[in-house]
């Protein structure tokens, strides 16, 4: 979709890396940016566009569960009997799953890729199974489920990269799924027949492309997995899995296969730089260093994996390899990419006993500058979009912070991105820019709050 060519300043940008002086920031007339020019003399501003605080780039979020929005807040009290882990939450998680119509998901989704936006995402990656008909939606499609996610994608401006997920048993071993796991339940050609009914219906619109997903090595049987990835290469898609996020699900591994998670993903698939493996939080030195050297990232979901007790990312040891990455906000019990950041700094403090963990690992001696370089540089491999920042060729994506905002309030400029990060609650930005398209949700967040406050009441009634 053209849109009308725009010329934008700033008197600070993060360009490549580090903060940048009176910015020139020009879009072209397919939404991304044309020239980005540093030092901008000021007779050559006179008739941009100012903008009113420090830009960033946008930031993909890279995992994205969005029907479970719904239940942020609804499971912090105990397990009524024994030990609440990650296995009794996500039996509170299918009882939802089996509840949500099209319209509900709609309406959800909606509501949390606003908040996403406002928290400084501009590309969600949706890894989709909610694919079948439900207890409350008793002729729901796969296609039905898939596109009320696009939709709520363009109500709310954001990007979408959709990875419909193929879902096939319970656990290694196993033949097929448990009952209550049937709404998931897909085959590789009914993936790929999604994908395909998909790109006809999202062609002509704005920032949507698909990928695909593989739920888990412990939902896929190996041939399942080598047909899809087949498919998913000779597109060019994009492709995600869960692994290695709980302690059962490697010595499940281990039992049926002889190998571990990430081991055996390494042995039997051929990982490249458009792979990305969710989690991954229990892997060891040897498993991380060959992820490094396929090409593939790793998706960290720092928010989720500690409201879930999966553990903590080796995140200093993969970073200092060179490790690529990206973030999600998985469950959503947070919707702000700051927040993710300061937690996975955070856990790797608590372990370590240091400070400023990332800032070894990467070209500055700034924890948060490091952190955002290495998602922005990230976002290539979860998308297979052009979603690389602030330079010629991206999208013209961006976030405009508040620099007057009470974490930001009076800092000198060059500690404006540390205290984004880490003074809490992080500043809110002023304006979100996505494909050259400036969003502003002040006007709608009344009248969704209400649609979103009725559709929870219907669904958990």
């Amino acid at each position: 979709m053209a849109i009308e060519a725009c010329r934008y300043f700033a008197h600070q940008a993060w360009v490549q890396g580090a903060w940048a002086n009176d910015v020139l920031l020009e879009v072209d007339a397919s939404g991304h940016w044309s020239r980005i020019t540093c030092d901008a003399a000021q007779d050559t501003v006179r008739d941009a566009v100012r903008l009113a605080g420090p830009v960033l780039p946008g930031v993909v979020n890279a995992h994205s569960h969005a029907f479970q929005r719904a239940i942020a807040g609804l499971t912090e009290q105990g397990a009524p009997h024994g030990q609440d882990n990650f296995w009794s939450w996500r039996e509170r998680m299918y009882a939802v799953a089996q509840r949500i119509t099209p319209e509900q998901l709609e309406v959800i989704a909606t509501m949390l890729y606003t908040e996403l936006l406002a928290g400084g995402y501009t590309q969600v990656c949706e890894f989709h199974y909610l694919h079948n008909a439900g207890a409350r939606a008793p002729h729901a499609s796969a296609l039905d489920m898939s596109m009320a996610l696009v939709r709520a994608a363009q109500r709310s401006g954001i990007g979408l990269t959709l990875l419909p997920t193929l879902y096939m048993r319970s656990g290694f071993g196993a033949d097929r799924l448990r009952p209550d796991q049937q709404r998931f339940a897909s085959t590789p050609d009914s993936i790929a027949r999604l994908v395909q009914d998909l790109q006809a219906h999202t062609r002509d619109m704005a920032h949507v492309n698909l990928g695909v997903a593989l739920h888990s090595l412990r939902a896929v049987k190996p041939q399942a997995l080598s047909d899809l990835v087949t498919f998913a290469d000779a597109q060019g898609l994009p492709i995600h899995i869960h692994i290695a996020e709980q302690p059962q699900e490697v010595h499940d591994c281990i039992a049926q296969t002889g190998q571990r998670p990430i081991d055996w993903l390494l042995s039997h698939a051929q990982l490249h730089h458009r792979w990305n493996l969710v989690h991954a939080t229990h892997a060891t030195q040897a498993e991380l260093n060959g992820v490094r050297a396929s090409g593939a990232s790793i998706v960290i979901c720092p928010s989720t994996e500690a409201n879930l007790g999966d553990g903590v990312f080796d995140y200093g040891a993969y970073c200092a390899q060179g490790g690529s990455w990206s973030v999600g906000s998985d469950s959503h019990i947070s919707r702000a990419w700051n927040e993710e950041l300061r937690l996975l700094e955070y856990g790797q403090r608590l372990i370590r006993g240091q400070r400023n963990v990332a800032a070894q690992s990467g070209a500055t001696t700034s924890s948060a500058a490091n952190m955002l370089q290495a998602m922005v540089h990230g976002a290539q491999a979860c998308t297979a979009r052009p979603l690389g920042g602030l330079q010629e060729g991206q999208r013209a994506d961006g976030v405009v912070l508040d620099i007057n905002s009470p974490a930001l309030c009076g800092l000198p400029h060059a500690h404006v991105l540390d205290a984004h990060v880490f003074s809490s609650p992080g500043s809110a930005p002023l304006a979100v820019c996505v494909g050259g398209q400036w969003r502003s949700h002040s006007s709608q967040g009344a009248v969704l709050q209400e649609d979103y406050a009725r559709t929870l009441a219907q669904v958990f009634s």
